[in-house]
């Protein structure tokens, strides 16, 4: 007795659809995009790994100009003043591992209480019962239409007159609670769990910290990994705080210590290599965790329910 044998159908080749007008066009402005991001990063490059006395002779080399990597020994404060002149530099300091801590600590404090505290208030609207809960979330996305500078000054004499200025924890408390944009953002994605889970719990008697603690945030870990980075991401660029409340030399942050660098030019000009190499050094740990986790940010926006 013979069995039939039945191939499986073969499946069509795929085409590759030809190059027309419209795709060629896309591609052009595709290329273009990335060459106007990706150039400005790669001229502060160039300019790290130059000399300042080079750089006026070679404005439009795209190449180094008299390649050196002086700039960034004198970032890590691995050159003496002297040296620094020498290179065409300013002979100015930068105490980049001082500022570099700074900002680390700033970051990390402010990214951590927002994240949690939003994520309470997010839970708050979200799931809990409660007269004028609609009313106080209207109120709160009100207030992303406000500039932060309408803020800044009221901020700045609370800050002064709790003794605060110059101190760490001046810096972090305008930041270290919720935020409009992250309680909106985890309420989204609040909204769209399953409350199975949630009233099994509460069956067996859990209360909504408990829930809250073993339920909530175990599963809302990939929102809330986002929303961190989006956030520390944000504080690591923040200027104009900083600038207001940290003057002094021992919590001064890298973007206000950069600034600071800029001004020092005791020759007339800027040090731009040492100025670039510094930016770059002080860049490059955002663009490695951005580089990392890029794609799941947008997976986790499209899934929160934000068009």
């Amino acid at each position: 007795m013979t069995t039939a044998r039945v191939s499986a159908p073969a499946l069509p080749a795929t085409r590759r659809r030809p190059l027309n007008s419209r795709r060629a066009g896309a591609w052009v402005l595709v290329a273009v995009a990335v060459a106007v991001s990706v150039l400005p990063f790669y001229w502060v490059l160039r300019t790290a790994l130059s000399t300042n006395g080079a750089l006026a002779s070679n404005a439009t080399n795209l190449l180094p100009a008299d390649f050196s990597l002086g700039a960034f020994q004198r970032v890590f404060g691995l050159q003496s003043p002297e040296e620094a002149v020498a290179q065409g530099g300013s002979g100015a300091q930068i105490d980049f591992w001082v500022y570099l801590r700074n900002s680390v600590l700033f970051a990390s404090i402010t990214t951590t209480g927002a994240v949690f505290f939003s994520a309470m208030a997010a839970y708050a609207f979200a799931r809990l019962r409660w007269r004028g809960r609609n009313a106080v979330f209207s109120l709160f996305l009100a207030t992303m239409m406000v500039p932060p500078i309408f803020t800044a000054l009221p901020n700045f004499l609370l800050i002064k007159n709790l003794g605060l200025l110059n101190t760490m924890a001046g810096l972090v408390l305008p930041y270290i609670f919720m935020t409009p944009f992250a309680i909106f953002f985890l309420r989204q994605f609040f909204l769209n769990m399953s409350r199975e889970v949630e009233e099994a719990a509460m069956l067996d008697g859990a209360k909504h910290l408990r829930i809250f603690f073993q339920i909530i945030l175990p599963n809302a870990a990939a929102p809330l990994a986002t929303l961190a980075l989006l956030t520390f991401i944000g504080q690591w660029n923040e200027y104009f705080w900083p600038l207001l409340v940290g003057q002094d030399e021992s919590v001064r942050v890298l973007t206000v210590g950069l600034g600071v660098f800029k001004s020092q030019s005791p020759q007339g000009a800027p040090d731009w290599s040492g100025l670039m190499a510094a930016t770059l050094v002080s860049a490059l740990p955002v663009l490695i965790l951005f580089a990392a986790f890029g794609k799941k940010i947008v997976n986790s926006i499209g899934f929160s329910g934000i068009k």
